[in-house]
Order: C-alpha cells, then structure tokens, then sequence
C-alpha cells in the first residue's frame, strides 16, 4: 500500500489511503415543528455549508416527520445539497427512541463525516443517544465550528482536517477547542443563535432520498398523551433594539426603568444571569452562555458587570452601549460606548433626550 509521511518529526506513518477514505459528508439534524424549521437548525445548514465547502464534500440534511416534505425546498435554498426524508407518523410528535432508532440506520448506511444538532431540549436529548451508540465522541454547548488540521504530539499521529470544536469551559472562564479522534460522525450541539443565518437563495434545487422508517416495538414504547406549549413571553433573538438590565439594577422594582427604556426606544427587555436568579425577571429575557445569544442593532447594558458568559451572549451586537459606575467592568471592553454613572439617573436623561427629539 503506498504510503504518504504527514509529518517528519513523526515515528509513526499513516497511510494516506486510511485517512482519506470514508470521509463522508456534513449532515445537519432538522428540528420542526408543524412543519415549521427551527431557526437553529437554519443557522446549522449555513454553517453547515461552510464546512462542507471547505472539505469538499455536501451538505445534508436529515429531516424527520409526518408530511413535512414541505420543509425540502427551504433547505435547499440555505444550502442543502440532499435531505433525507423520513416521513411516518409514528415521527410526530418528537420522541426520541424513533428518532435515534432512523437516524442510526442512517448513519450505518451512508457513513457522514460531521453531524450537527441544535443545543435545544429535542437536540440535547438525541445527539448523546446516537453517540453513545455509535461509540462517537459529541461536543455540547459549541459556540464555533471550523476545520483545521491536528496533531497529536502524545500519541504522535497527525490528523487532517478535523472539526474544531470551540465552547466555552470551566464556567465560561476559557475557550477550548475539543477535536473528536474517535470514529466519524465527528458530533456537537451547537448553541442557539451563535452561528449566522445567510441569505437563502429561492429556487435552488436538490435531491430528495426518501428514507424507509423502520421501527419495532422497543422504539415506539413511549406515547405521547397530551402536549402543552408555551409561546415565550419575549423574542430577544429577533430584536432590532435590546436594553438589558444586570445585578446592578438594584431590584425587581427599578427594573420599571429599563422597560421603559425600551418601551421608549421600541426595543425588548434583556437581562444578565444575577438579575434572572434575584427573580427580578422571568428567564426567557436571560442573556448570555446559560440563556439565550443576540446580535440587535443597539445593545444597551445597563448595571451588568460583562462576565465571560454574558459576553459571549451579547459581544457581536452591531453596536453596544454600557452604562455603569465602575469604570473597570469587563463590560466597557466590548462597548462602543461607555457612560460612567448612575443608571437610575443616566437612563431618565436618555429617555428624556430621545423623546425631546423624537
């Protein structure tokens, strides 16, 4: 077999042929709901063309469901190559002996390279199912994705173009980036809204593999009585304008001033993790590493010291503004815009000035 050295301070040669052979393409999981495709899972196919550019292979997505081959053509007009169709109606509603069960088969059957799930409730409960049983290794919680080549000094083997894992770790502290040398699919769950949605491209075509679904028993055991949703009280990741309020607000009574701020500038009410956990507001308006991650047009921070973990939730906003009396708070190192000073005195003025020119 011939053979190709990788490295020449390396004792051990890998044949070329090995690591080049079996390499599959990038698959993205598809959350939906009523035939309706996650935003996540938009974010993760664009992500997912990406990657897949840069290997040279496609981008696949996998789609499972009851009459949701609706959903096809907007995937191929964010970049989907082929999705793979399961349609049953043993697949609605999400439960995830199923849902493991079909996606397994179809890993055995055409082997990816990379697969992506949702950091969501449906997405943290499949993935670590399917690694487990395919003995993968699975990253959760990743913030970035990118491809790049590895060497294992220790073990001394060189790996090429492997999937960088990158999320925050030791409570957000550092950022580390994870590479998986165990058998492909390469898996992670990916954080809802930290990767860019593109813009779609009407009429794109692809192909369609339709997808036997075959369960038993054992995978249908569970049945789902009765389901109740709740429509969060806020939609932060679709906000132009966000005021956010932190520990520094001071109480439950003068978060009145930061709704008013935002009722005045026609934005939504944001809040750091202490302002969350003091109960001064419900968890849906929670930014950051444990909530949810935005990018509006203003960012207003007001009384948030700017921990790692509300950064890495808020730091790519267009344009950010802190209001704080310490001028040392981490917070005035992501800001555009830094006020030094009182907010319970700082954000009356402001909503005073903008109306006087509104």
């Amino acid at each position: 077999m011939a053979c190709r050295r990788l490295s020449t301070n390396l004792s051990k040669i890998i044949p070329w042929g090995d690591i080049m052979a079996g390499i599959g393409n990038v698959w993205i999981f598809i959350e939906q709901e009523a035939g309706k495709i996650a935003d996540v899972s938009l974010e993760l196919v664009c992500k997912g063309r990406e990657l897949a550019d840069r290997l040279g292979v496609k981008t696949e997505a996998v789609l499972l469901g009851d009459h949701v081959e609706s959903c096809c053509d907007t995937l191929f007009s964010y970049g989907c190559d082929t999705v793979y169709l399961a349609q049953d109606p043993r697949l609605e509603p999400f439960t995830v002996l199923p849902y493991a069960k079909v996606i397994m088969d179809l890993i055995r059957e055409y082997k990816p390279n990379i697969l992506m799930f949702g950091a969501t409730l449906k997405g943290r409960e499949l993935a670590p199912r399917i690694a487990s049983e395919k003995c993968a290794g699975l990253t959760a919680d990743c913030t970035d994705l990118k491809i790049d080549d590895f060497e294992d000094v220790r073990n001394k083997k060189s790996y090429k173009d492997k999937l960088m894992q990158i999320r925050p770790a030791f409570g957000g502290n550092i950022i580390a980036t994870i590479v998986n040398t165990w058998d492909d699919p390469q898996m992670v769950t990916v954080r809802e809204g930290v990767m860019k949605i593109g813009e779609p491209k009407p009429g794109a075509k692809g192909t369609i593999i339709p997808v036997k679904v075959a369960l038993t028993e054992k995978e249908t055991v569970i049945r789902v009585i009765e389901r109740i949703r709740q429509e969060k009280s806020v939609n932060l990741k679709g906000a132009r304008i966000i005021v956010a309020g932190g520990y520094g607000v001071g109480s439950a009574a003068d978060f009145k001033l930061i709704h008013e701020l935002a009722k005045t500038l026609g934005g939504e009410v944001g809040a750091s993790r202490a302002a969350v956990d003091a109960g001064w507001i419900d968890h849906d308006h929670q930014i950051g590493q444990t909530g949810v991650t935005v990018r509006p047009k203003l960012y207003i921070a007001c009384g948030i010291s700017g921990s790692v973990q509300h950064r890495a939730g808020m730091a790519e906003s267009n344009k950010i503004i802190a209001i704080n009396t310490d001028p040392g708070a981490p917070i005035f190192s992501v800001a555009h815009y830094g006020i030094i000073g009182d907010l319970h005195q700082v954000i009356p003025m402001m909503i005073k000035a903008y109306k006087a020119k509104a």
